[in-house]
């Protein structure tokens, strides 16, 4: 359910919730999941403040053959035997508008693999705890070339590039129709004596994903708590129509590279009222490196980002810095962010390509608070061996060529910015393919009492700042409406090199 008081996340009062009459619980959240309906049933849900009746909706659940309970196979849950072959053989056995339901429990588990049309439940009080011996992990090789000379599958993937890594601890790989829902935990159990120790260095293969997709369709998560990944916890790549909704990520302050959320290269993603609490980008949106990117052209496009709420990450919503298919059509809106080092953050280079372009990218509705530097597009990020060259960090205007990359037009208007620390924002262009335009329209930035020094952008010559206004380099056009910064150090505005500015306030 959706509760569309106005609030970001968090409803503005706390309701009653009704499922045909009777008490279901309260709800603070605008997203809102109710689970244990039973099937093809009719059901009246209303949302009471008080007294009074705030809404209601009538719908009727969907068609149900049989329930699969994984018990019933072998399963145990007792948080001692592993239990993968016995819920693999659940899922495998289950028939369409079927489910297979994982009860209470503990279940010890390595990797899980979906199937098409399949609805599994991961119902209140169950855990998947994955195992953490990388020798009982199956390993998706890199590059697998076809009898034709010409095509190839691709299965095993890191940062953009193809190589061999371990399956996920759940895993589709050419699924479609696909729901897993439920109040349970899937949990990596990863730490700094697994997963986490010398998390760049290949063992065997690269870390696993907590949830990864590859070449799947219609696929939903809802509802499910995924902690304690060992890399980045929910992974969809090369994939589209998905659904996350009501989702919540939960991975140490401290982790390594264990963002919340990275589609790379998909197409129609949703993301709704999904919480996010990390050690890195909360959302980060990808489509390859150089010879992903080159190769297929297949940029990342058509995602709307709403409700969420993004906590204690490095970025709260990142493109890139793996960008080479470039990144169409996004709009983040009506999301709360809090205490992550940057609010909305995009990371691009030279060597990206000529598809790297980014364009038709919205943010607006937001809240941030006790956000390091809210806003951010750095076009020097110094990834990768040749990140810190004088080619990828120079300011002096290369020729454009192949492996130029585009910014066109981002957006961002209604946000309100409180406790900021470092810089209300940082645009850093090529100066040989500047910036098209930037849009800032209705936002506010005030700062915290004791601001923190930082460097606003991870890039070369950048130094460390507190209490910075607004810095663009290397812009087309900046057009600038109702922009308010209070209690910067120094100029409010600074600008270089920018070509045609519109200011109305």
């Amino acid at each position: 359910m959706e509760i569309a008081d106005g609030g970001r996340y968090f409803t503005k009062a706390v309701y009653e919730l009704y499922v045909n009459g009777e008490y279901y619980g309260e709800a603070s959240t605008v997203i809102k999941g109710i689970y244990g309906l039973k099937p093809d049933t009719d059901y009246e849900i209303s949302v009471r403040e008080g007294v009074r009746e705030a809404g209601k909706v009538c719908l009727r659940t969907e068609e149900e053959f049989v329930t699969l309970d994984v018990r019933r196979f072998g399963a145990k849950g007792d948080g001692v035997q592993d239990d993968t072959h016995f819920i693999q053989a659940a899922i495998m056995a289950c028939p369409p508008k079927s489910r297979v339901l994982i009860p209470a429990g503990t279940y010890r588990v390595t990797s899980l693999f979906l199937k098409s049309g399949l609805r599994l439940e991961l119902a209140a009080g169950a855990a998947l705890l994955a195992d953490t011996d990388r020798t009982r992990f199956p390993v998706f090789p890199a590059v697998t070339e076809s009898y034709d000379g010409e095509s190839e599958l691709i299965l095993g993937t890191w940062e953009g590039n193809p190589l061999p890594m371990f399956s996920g601890i759940i895993c589709g790989v050419g699924v479609e129709d696909v729901v897993l829902y439920g109040e349970g935990v899937i949990d990596g159990c990863a730490s700094r004596d697994n997963w986490w120790k010398d998390p760049k260095v290949m063992n065997i293969a690269f870390r696993p994903r907590l949830f990864f997709l590859s070449g799947s369709r219609q696929v939903a998560l809802q509802g499910v708590t995924f902690q304690n990944s060992p890399s980045w916890t929910i992974h969809p790549f090369f994939s589209e129509d998905l659904r996350f909704v009501g989702v919540t990520v939960k991975n140490p302050q401290d982790s390594p590279n264990t963002d919340g959320l990275d589609p790379e290269s998909c197409r129609n993603v949703e993301v709704l009222g999904v919480r996010f609490s990390l050690g890195d980008d909360c959302i980060a949106v990808k489509s390859g490196k150089i010879y992903m990117g080159r190769k297929y052209k297949r940029p990342c496009e058509d995602l709307r980002i709403r409700q969420c709420l993004m906590e204690n990450g490095h970025g709260a919503v990142t493109v890139g810095s793996e960008m080479a298919g470039g990144v169409l059509n996004m709009t983040v809106e009506d999301c709360l962010f809090r205490h992550t080092d940057r609010g909305l953050r995009i990371k691009t280079r030279r060597g990206r390509g000529r598809d790297a372009v980014l364009d038709g990218i919205v943010f607006r509705n937001l809240t941030l608070n006790e956000v390091m530097t809210p806003l951010v597009v750095n076009c020097f990020y110094f990834c990768d061996p040749d990140g810190k060259t004088e080619y990828v960090q120079s300011r002096e205007a290369y020729p454009v060529d192949e492996r130029t990359p585009v910014v066109k037009k981002l957006v961002f208007e209604n946000m309100d910015c409180t406790g900021c620390h470092v810089a209300a924002a940082y645009f850093d262009g090529l100066p040989e393919a500047k910036i098209e335009e930037l849009v800032l329209r209705n936002i506010s930035v005030s700062y915290s009492d004791n601001p923190k020094s930082g460097v606003p952008a991870m890039s070369e010559g950048v130094e460390p700042s507190s209490r910075r206004g607004l810095f663009a380099r290397n812009v087309a056009k900046l057009r600038l409406e109702n922009v308010r910064i209070e209690g910067q150090a120094g100029e409010a505005l600074e600008l270089k090199n920018v070509d045609e500015i519109e200011r109305s306030e």
